[in-house]
């Protein structure tokens, strides 16, 4: 006889002044999804789901629907993230080997305006009660990995340097530099001729670390960093992403599109405030503008056919980042029902991935080249990465900026660029360096 899942949320002590989700940012396997103070964090494992191809999105829908139908729900706080809750990790490509998944936690903190949740999930058959989600949380927490400090309150968002990670070295990965620049330029070829508009290349190195990786410290100081992105960590995955995929609430979607980049270390010297150097750089130039049409294009023709209503941005925003600034575009759409019902999360990555912010457009065509001049399976890199629940909320970023913890002392980032027809592969190079920083420096690595 299968047990029934079962979940129970509780209230949970806390204010802004105890730093916010990332104060449990204590383990090294953690699974994570923060956003200044706020998110959901996970601990422990009770289940999850695996798949490959390209139906993985569809199989984890039906997979996670059929978990949660019968499912026997205690929620005293009911926002979103409450009540049973699956992390995941979807491979980019349909054709990599990588398993994409969703993870049940056994323990889930969660914060939203300020109001903080506790949920216990099981299979178990025994009592579920406030006092033993509290006991299990503490013994999750007492069993932590603590090194480093978590910056406190929301106005605390600068964090110590991290000391020089010691003797650590990096590699080239699939492609050595010169080689991917030779890519890049046979993909500006291609442009040229017609058979595509843009494409997205990437690539990876490899950072070996002696001293050995700390994934937590590695979450925490992109947290306190990178305040505006979304911190992510599935099963080795880390990061923390600038756009999102989707996020939805209720019967609203939202999407952040973010295609155009400029290095913040190029305006050194200029005169004038740096947005003042982004906006006449960055929102000034033909193909940064144009590479990002393509994006917005891309995702709300997609997202077109599940909508009833949709608004974008006239115009995009400069939105600044430690290392980069974005062209950015933030699209809301209001799901209509499709099939008698309002459409998953899930069900709207599987119609949204890849969109031309990764992967190009045509997105066939795009796909089809990068497999050939990358050399490289892109793994979680550029896939969806986020959470949902019961009730059909979540939020899915794009896994970039990241990187995937290997061993005890090896990590391997990522970082791509868009491609159109004007691109310098010495500038998409060291655009690819200024990608590489956040994960360098929560590291202890100077780039």
């Amino acid at each position: 006889m299968t047990s029934t899942f079962r979940t129970l949320t509780v209230p949970l002590d806390g204010n802004a002044s105890d730093g916010g989700l990332p104060q449990f940012l204590v383990r090294d396997d953690v699974l994570c999804w923060t956003r200044r103070e706020a998110g959901l964090v996970g601990f422990g494992e009770i289940t999850r789901f695996t798949a490959t191809g390209p139906e993985r999105f569809l199989e984890a829908d039906i997979w996670w629907r059929h978990l949660v139908l019968e499912a026997d729900i205690t929620d005293s706080v009911e926002l979103p993230g409450t009540g049973p809750v699956a992390f995941g990790s979807f491979a980019f490509s349909k054709k990599s080997t990588h398993e994409s998944r969703l993870i049940v936690p056994e323990i889930v903190v969660g914060v939203r305006d300020g109001q903080y949740w506790l949920t216990q999930l099981t299979f178990d058959d025994g009592e579920l009660t406030e006092a033993g989600a509290r006991a299990a949380l503490d013994r999750w927490l007492s069993g932590g990995s603590t090194q480093g400090e978590v910056a406190a309150g929301a106005d605390s968002a600068v964090v110590r340097s991290l000391p020089a990670a010691p003797g650590a070295t990096l590699h080239t990965g699939s492609l050595s530099e010169e080689a991917w620049m030779a890519a890049v330029a046979a993909g500006v070829e291609e442009i040229r001729t017609g058979a595509l508009e843009k494409l997205v290349l990437a690539r990876d190195i490899v950072a070996t670390v002696p001293s050995g990786v700390n994934a937590a410290t590695v979450l925490r100081e992109l947290a306190g960093r990178y305040r505006e992105c979304w911190t992510y960590g599935v099963d080795g995955l880390v990061g923390a992403t600038p756009e999102m995929l989707i996020q939805v609430e209720g019967r609203t979607a939202q999407a952040r599109v973010l295609a155009g980049t400029l290095d913040r270390r190029d305006a050194h010297g200029e005169d004038g405030i740096p947005m003042d150097y982004a906006e006449r750089v960055l929102g000034g130039s033909e193909k940064q503008r144009h590479e990002h049409e393509i994006a917005i294009q891309s995702l709300t023709s997609q997202l077109a056919p599940f909508s009833e209503a949709m608004n974008a941005h006239d115009e995009p925003f400069i939105l600044e980042l430690p290392n980069v600034w974005h062209l950015a575009s933030d699209v809301k759409a209001e799901l209509t029902e499709v099939e008698g019902h309002v459409p998953t999360c899930l069900a709207l990555i599987n119609a949204l991935h890849p969109t031309a912010a990764v992967c190009g457009t045509p997105t066939l065509v795009a796909g089809a080249l990068i497999r050939k001049l990358e050399h490289l399976d892109r793994g979680p890199y550029a896939g969806p990465v986020g959470w949902l629940d019961a009730a059909g909320n979540g939020e899915w970023g794009i896994a970039l900026r990241g990187a995937v913890i290997e061993a005890t002392d090896r990590v391997r980032l990522y970082a791509g660029c868009g491609i159109v027809d004007g691109s310098q592969p010495e500038a998409e190079l060291a655009e690819t360096w200024a990608k590489f920083r956040p994960m360098l420096e929560s590291l202890g690595i100077s780039s």
